[in-house]
């Protein structure tokens, strides 16, 4: 049985940013959908809406956005080594995110992730519709990540961690055997076993008893 799975959440815990609002950045909608987002994140509003909200902001920007967005994409400190310490410890890591596949994916394949998740974005002739396609990944699509990858690699939820931010996470958080927030908000601070409010993802190594 693998030793544990760590799932994290991607923008403000595994990545420095809020990946659609560098996006947005590119399509001239940063404060809005940076305000909206705060809200999410609060818990102040349904995530589901919020991302709908945001994500029609975006609506004719080029594909070329991804390419152009990617190199200012920041790994959060600690995020290389939390990785492999992990895996050296014969254990999984997982993200699951609010945030989009297109900018997600080089990042997984990059840290040698073993399970990655997020929205995609529709598009058409080369250009964002203002729409996602397939499943949003919102507060319960996090949690079923979590279980569904818990059976996949078979761990217990006992044996599983949560590492997150905001309170889209609270579910997944839950249902995990150690929650973590990381750098938090306040709502998920309160909620969570244990919060670390400095942002370098290896301090979560101490907490597991790997560093």
């Amino acid at each position: 049985m693998t030793r544990l799975l760590v799932v994290l959440d991607v923008d403000s815990t595994l990545i420095s940013q809020e990946a659609i609002e560098l996006l947005a950045d590119e399509a001239g909608s940063r404060d809005l959908v940076a305000a909206i987002t705060a809200r999410a994140m609060a818990g102040e509003i349904d995530f589901a809406h919020s991302l709908a909200d945001r994500v029609a902001t975006l609506a004719g920007l080029d594909t070329a956005a991804f390419d152009r967005v990617a190199p200012r994409i920041e790994l959060t400190r600690g995020a290389r080594e939390l990785v492999a310490k992990i895996h050296a410890a014969g254990g999984r890591v997982a993200v699951v995110s609010g945030g989009f596949h297109e900018l997600l994916d080089p990042i997984a394949r990059d840290l040698g992730l073993d399970a990655h998740r997020a929205n995609r974005l529709a598009v058409a002739d080369g250009r964002l519709t203002g729409n996602t396609t397939g499943p949003v990944i919102d507060a319960e699509a996090k949690a079923q990540a979590l279980r569904e990858w818990a059976h996949q690699f078979d761990v217990p939820l006992s044996h599983t961690v949560v590492v997150g931010d905001g309170a889209n996470d609270l579910k997944m958080m839950a249902l995990a055997g150690l929650s973590i927030a990381f750098d938090a908000q306040h709502v998920v601070r309160t909620a969570a076993h244990i919060s670390l409010p400095e942002r370098d993802l290896s301090t979560v190594l101490a907490v597991l008893g790997l560093r």
